[in-house]
This record gives structure tokens, sequence and C-alpha cells, in this order.
């Protein structure tokens, strides 16, 4: 399969996928049948080319990095909106990496939704559109049929939603729990280490695993957006993160997280979700959890699930959760995923 692929965003993790694109050309072509061509790029910072002959990724890559604007490159087409690209280009797989919004979605809600209108694929990692909007999104692009593939939107690269269609295939997944928010994950971890909340949180900033504005991790938002996608992926339930019973870490004292240790635990931010007949339970909130608890002794920015399943119990998967090449490799599984017919 040939993707003509039009990148909505360009920045550290539209990159991030553009390196292994680059890196992998020739065991993407031999081991999957797969090629690729770069037909457009649409970035507010960088600018916006489009030429159905293709483009320089290699160069457009170096002048993304050099915050240089693409459109100094040799194109058919310069300064289209998002929008427009998507219509105008000749893409068949469309590659949404904008900002996230966990508000209402857009833009890439609506980057999404004209593009699978449009009959073309969609990868993503933004996790507004896919937490607001998935069944209508999912729905529209079974009409259409193309597929929308959103692994990097939990975990990045870490295996989450691909796990069940693969080697843990036929397994049904009963509850979902986990630590799927790197910062706050790192900032108890510091905690326990006798740093106060606002001292950890400031060493959060300063190493840029917390933004400057770091609401949506610490008060649980991101973690509930994750948990949503989740729930309404794996098991079957329509719910939106604000249906999400949410208590982020802001309110937790390194006294508490002491005292945790002392009988033996730990304090985690924990994203859950569980279905029991017809009532749901999702929610985030910082629990104690016994050191023999796999989650207890994740530490740092690592993220991790614990999936119950009717096969196999319990299964617990560890990785990163972000990070330039960990989710552009979720991105790029996402489109071998497509090419193999997935």
């Amino acid at each position: 399969m040939r993707f003509d692929l039009a990148f909505i965003g360009f920045g550290t993790v539209g990159r991030g996928l553009a390196d292994l694109l680059l890196e992998k050309k020739e065991e993407l072509k031999k081991r999957y049948g797969m090629e690729y061509r770069v037909v457009a790029i649409s970035d507010i910072k960088v600018g916006s080319i489009l030429d159905d002959r293709g483009i320089d990724l290699k160069e457009a890559l170096r002048l993304a990095e050099a915050r240089t604007s693409l459109e100094t490159l040799p194109a058919q087409k310069k300064g289209l909106s998002a929008i427009e690209t998507i219509r105008a280009s000749h893409s068949n797989a469309i590659v949404e990496v904008t900002w996230t919004n966990i508000v209402n979605g857009e833009p890439g809600y609506s980057h999404i939704k004209t593009a699978l209108s449009l009959g073309k694929h969609v990868v993503t990692t933004n996790k507004g559109p896919i937490s607001l909007y998935y069944r209508e999104l999912m729905k529209l692009a079974d009409a259409n049929g193309v597929k929308l593939k959103f692994k990097g939107t939990v975990l990045s690269g870490t295996p989450a939603f691909n796990l069940f269609d693969g080697v843990l295939a036929g397994c049904s997944v009963s509850s979902i729990r986990g630590i799927l928010n790197g910062t706050t994950n790192y900032i108890l971890t510091e905690m326990e280490k006798g740093l106060d909340y606002k001292d950890a949180l400031k060493e959060a900033q300063r190493l840029g695993y917390a933004e400057a504005d770091p609401t949506m991790d610490v008060e649980g938002g991101d973690a509930a957006a994750k948990v949503t996608i989740l729930a309404n992926a794996l098991l079957g339930i329509n719910i939106r993160p604000d249906n999400v019973k949410r208590k982020g870490i802001t309110s937790v004292t390194t006294k508490e997280v002491k005292k945790a240790k002392d009988r033996g635990g730990r304090i985690k931010l924990i994203a859950r979700a569980e279905k029991k007949g017809n009532s749901i339970l999702a929610e985030v909130s910082p629990i104690p959890l016994p050191v023999s608890d796999p989650l207890a002794n994740i530490m740092g920015v690592t993220n991790a699930l614990t999936f119950a399943t009717d096969c196999l119990g319990n299964i617990t998967i560890v990785g990163p959760g972000a990070g330039r090449r960990a989710t552009g490799y979720a991105l790029l599984t996402d489109l071998i995923s497509i090419a193999n017919g997935k």
C-alpha cells in the first residue's frame, strides 16, 4: 500500500513520525509492503505547503527544526489552511497532530471529520476529538470505508489498544486502571523523596515534564480524557471526559505521601474504568496502593495500565507515555495497521 500523507500539524509529534518514516523507509517497504510520500504539510508555526508530486520530507524536517518557514520550499500551493489542505491535497491519509482541546475538540474534530467525510484514513494523537466524539467519528470512518486510528492518544507508543487486535485477541476486558499521566507521577515520586507539592511541581516544570500552566495534568483532566478513550474503545461504553469523576493531586501533602509509605504503600493518581451490568464506574483520583500492586512501583514519568481480562486475569503493561519518538512510533504503527488491513 502507498500512502499519500498530509500532515496537519508539524510540531514535536509530527516531526517524530517524520524521523521514523525517513529512518525506516526501506524496512517499511520490505517488511510491510508500505510505501509513502508526503504531499502536504500544514502547521500554524512553520507554514503550509502542498505538492501532489511529493515534498522533500528530509528538507521539510530540517527547516521545521530550524523554525524556518516551509513555504521556502517549492510547492504547487502555499499558505492553505488546515481544512483547505485536507480538501485540496490528493492525500489518502491524514496525520492529525494538532493541539488537544477537551472542551469541544477543536480544531482537531473538524480536521478529522472533514478527512473521514472525504474518504481519507486518519491517524491521530489528539485526545480531544477522540475522547469527546469517539462513536460519531468511528461511525463516520466506517460509513466511508476508511480507518481512524488513535493509538498515540494513550501511552504514546506503548501498546494498549492494539494488544487486543493481536497478541490478546479473544480476551475480553472487564476493567482498566492505570497511571496515565507522567507529570503527576513524577511529582508524587519527588514528594516521596521529601519535596512538598509546589517544589516538586517547579522541578517538573524545570525539566519540561510540566507545562507553565499544569492544570490539565495536576487536576486530572489529561488522565480523564485518556481513561475515557480506553473505556469507550475497550469496554464498549459511551462516555465523555465530563462523565469521569475527577480529583487531582493539588491537595495531596507530603505528610500524606509519607504516611502511605510508612504503611507499606504509595499514593498514585489512578485512572480507572469498569462496567458492571448497566452501571459504569469511571474516575481519576489519588489513592494509596499496597507495594504488592504493580502500579505502586511505577516511578517518575513512566506510565502503566492494568487490564482485567477473562482469559489471563490481570495484565499490566509499562512504558513511556510521552516523547517525540515514542509518540511518533504510535502514529507509525497505526499506519502499518492500516496498510495491513486492520
